[in-house]
């Protein structure tokens, strides 16, 4: 391991708003902040918005940015990519963000039921050949749906046309309202400001001429959620599709 990065790790065992839970509260879910991110972490009952898979935290310190009078929780387990989002939130002050460095897939040992209002999906590994490892795949959406409020929102953006695809053929296959989708957010005339928040990922997709999709639904609450057919994934346009 080289020295910058373990440079890195010592730093983010000083950064007070950065969690790092151990195998034990990993399985047992016994985390000493589920259920309480707002009274004994931020200290208010503002909403919490939860970006699964943050990387170096672009999205969650941009959002923390433009919407103070929310909290902001971002999760990925690479340690040097989220001491990039912690140095972000010490040098911009902000004081509505905090970061999990852990799987994904123990979201539901972190959080209580009904404790997140939305979660944020930016530029994830499409997993061409595991459907199942797609963070919305339905694996995902049932442990999501558990932690979300009534009717909470799930906003997925990618550079990735199959993960485009194969969410739009979820939200059909298990009913799901589907509240706004497009296959080129920036050909809009008119997008919502928190699509202008640039990864350092998507600035690179960017430059080589992708197109950046996105897709906002809701989740249901008690529901078993399904993946959908290879057949419905075609017809939502997929075969049209060669994946980098």
């Amino acid at each position: 391991m080289g020295k910058d990065k373990l440079r890195k790790f010592a730093e983010n065992d000083t950064f007070s708003f950065l969690f790092q839970p151990t195998p034990n509260q990993m399985y047992t879910g016994e985390f000493e902040l589920k259920g309480k991110w707002n009274t004994n972490f931020f200290k208010n009952d503002n909403p919490i918005v939860l970006e699964v898979g943050c990387g170096k935290g672009e999205y969650t310190t941009g959002l923390a940015e433009r919407y103070p009078n929310k909290n902001f929780i971002g999760i990925d387990f690479k340690g040097a990519r989220l001491w990039r989002g912690c140095r972000t939130v010490v040098e911009k002050e902000l004081n509505n963000v905090a970061f999990i460095r852990n799987k994904i897939e123990f979201i539901n040992s972190f959080f209580a039921d009904n404790e997140i209002s939305e979660i944020w999906v930016t530029f994830p590994d499409p997993q061409p050949k595991k459907a199942k490892k797609r963070l919305t795949s339905a694996r995902f959406l049932n442990n999501y749906s558990k932690i979300l409020k009534e009717k909470g929102t799930v906003n997925l953006k990618t550079d990735s046309r199959l993960m485009h695809f194969f969410t739009l053929a979820i939200i059909e296959e298990n009913e799901l309202e589907n509240k706004f989708s497009s296959d080129d957010i920036y050909s809009l005339n008119e997008k919502d400001e928190i699509l202008d928040i640039k990864t350092f990922y998507e600035k690179k997709f960017l430059a080589e001429g992708i197109k950046i999709t996105y897709v906002k639904f809701d989740l249901k609450k008690d529901y078993n959620y399904i993946n959908p057919s290879e057949e419905n994934v075609l017809n939502s346009g997929m075969f049209h599709i060669s994946e980098k």
